[in-house]
């Protein structure tokens, strides 16, 4: 076991390696100047003083050969510094500090609504295959994956904030704030996104569990005198939760970039806002620290929910 995680973190330490080196060279391969953009920002634009572009040019080191410029970016990456914002001068690691728990909550709250909707209905589908209860399963999660979260976050505003006015319509207030407020306003984004994930999941539990259900093993234990529910807790369930593991694992990380337009609609200051007006300020440094922290939580995701898996079914562990 020991031997696996080793070789699975060495592959995980590739990956983000990897990942570091192609925004950097994207970022700098992209047409544009960032001193340029921030020139006009101040309204200086095209026709600024060619030295003080220089000047601004030299401060922020992009007058360096690209070569230095990628030893100087890898060098402060190992030692946990992102850089400094080329818009503000403020610390990049401690703006995405702030902004990260954000959509990291709004995550797994959608998460966990997701696991505790689609696991139940996927299971209850499985065990009535072919029964009115499996049909309208089905057709209720076509209609969810069909429904881009955003649409869906829209109609939940229309709905619940506008018509029935039971809850705000977006916002943020922190935790210490006023707990109850922050929970409710976390509510409905989470809702937007857990309503396609859950359809995911309860699918692949569904067909998961049908698998397991045709396995010998199991007819072995209904032979035995055993209750359904008791098979289906201690040997379908258990068995099936290996593939929806690892979908739940992939649908979280693909989640950490997929919530621009919720966080958006919902007026939620998470990493998306963030990330969009970076790229348009051309911040080198913002960008290359968003886009890295958020693969290697993709990455370091993957390889727990591997671990995971490899305990649940231990022949992956020989792969």
């Amino acid at each position: 076991m020991l031997t696996y995680i080793v070789r699975r973190c060495a592959v995980a330490a590739v990956m983000i390696f990897m990942v570091a080196t192609s925004v950097f060279l994207i970022l700098h391969i992209v047409p544009g100047d960032p001193v340029e953009v921030m020139l006009s920002a101040d309204g200086g634009g095209m026709d600024a003083d060619p030295q003080v572009v220089a000047e601004m040019r030299s401060r922020l080191g992009l007058d360096k050969p690209l070569h230095e410029q990628y030893i100087s970016y890898l060098s402060r990456i190992v030692r946990g510094d992102l850089g400094e914002s080329f818009q503000d001068g403020g610390d990049v690691l401690a703006n995405i500090a702030l902004r990260l728990p954000r959509t990291l909550e709004l995550i797994g709250m959608a998460t966990l609504l997701s696991l505790l909707a689609g696991i139940p209905i996927g299971v209850i589908a499985a065990t009535r295959r072919g029964q009115w209860v499996d049909r309208v399963v089905g057709a209720a999660t076509s209609v969810a994956l069909s429904i881009p979260a955003f649409v869906l976050g829209t109609l939940l505003v229309l709905v619940f904030a506008l018509m029935l006015r039971v809850v705000p319509a977006g916002g943020f207030v922190p935790f210490s704030d006023s707990p109850t407020k922050h929970l409710t306003l976390l509510l409905m984004p989470s809702i937007a996104i857990a309503v396609h994930f859950s359809a995911t999941i309860a699918r692949m539990t569904r067909s998961t569990v049908l698998d397991v259900l045709e396995q010998d093993w199991v007819r072995t234990a209904r032979a035995k005198g055993l209750r359904e529910r008791s098979v289906l807790r201690r040997h379908v369930v258990r068995n099936a939760l290996g593939p929806v593991i690892t979908v739940t694992g992939l649908s979280m990380g693909s989640m950490l970039g997929g919530t621009v337009l919720v966080e958006y609609v919902f007026n939620w200051p998470g990493m998306s806002g963030f990330l969009i007006n970076a790229v348009e300020s051309r911040d080198y440094p913002e960008v290359q620290g968003v886009v890295l922290v958020t693969a290697t939580l993709f990455i370091l995701l993957n390889l727990v929910v591997d671990v995971i898996y490899s305990l649940l079914d231990p022949q992956v562990r020989q792969s």
